[in-house]
């Protein structure tokens, strides 16, 4: 079997350049259109491996030195804003970073305030019973609950893999359990004779 490894260098892998690296931290940010601490953007460009770390950070370092990026406090928390040239340059330059790189860090922020997001509306425990585990999984929007479901798992690692599914998409899971409620129908049997007598 062939092994294309050796064509596979770290940099098809991650952005290695500071100046596409810049440009795409100030197109990320553009694209959000959001407040963004310092914590949330390193976690979103570094974590899936877009950005290497030390990159990341020089890159970051010089934004922020030529005043490109600025850090705002607001309500005691920092965050990072861009300056108006900046998001002239995230629109004229993003075609020095490959579609592929905008496209993941994108896909990674979304990602990332959409588990905020998750976290705020379900609660999913799990807790070992006499017999196997049960995953119990709380639903709210603002002071409402919506739903507070209980399931069984036989093992530790069904309940965490059941509670990892739940929190994934809880909306999605609220939404199919409401579905599956609402289309239940009352079994009817279909009775069949026996002819071979």
């Amino acid at each position: 079997m062939i092994s294309f490894d050796k064509y596979i260098t770290p940099d098809m892998m991650n952005l290695t350049d500071t100046y596409a690296v810049k440009i795409l931290i100030c197109y990320f940010l553009r694209q959000i259109n959001r407040p963004i601490t310092p914590l949330q953007l390193t976690e979103i460009a570094t974590d899936d491996g877009i950005v290497n770390y030390f990159v990341f950070t020089e890159a970051l370092n010089q934004l922020l030195e030529a005043k490109t990026v600025t850090l705002e406090e607001d309500g005691g928390e920092e965050y990072y804003v861009l300056s108006e040239m900046a998001k002239i340059g995230a629109d004229d330059f993003k075609r020095f970073v490959p579609k592929s790189f905008r496209n993941k860090i994108l896909s990674s922020g979304l990602k990332f305030f959409a588990r905020l997001k998750n976290q705020k509306s379900v609660k999913v425990t799990v807790s070992e019973q006499e017999r196997g585990y049960s995953v119990n999984a709380i639903c709210t929007d603002g002071g409402l609950t919506l739903m507070d479901l209980k399931l069984y798992a036989p093992d530790k690692e069904q309940a965490d893999m059941l509670a990892d599914k739940i929190s994934m998409n809880p909306a999605d899971f609220y939404a199919k359990v409401l579905d599956f409620a609402i289309e239940n129908e009352e079994y009817d049997p279909e009775p069949k004779e026996v002819n071979d007598l």
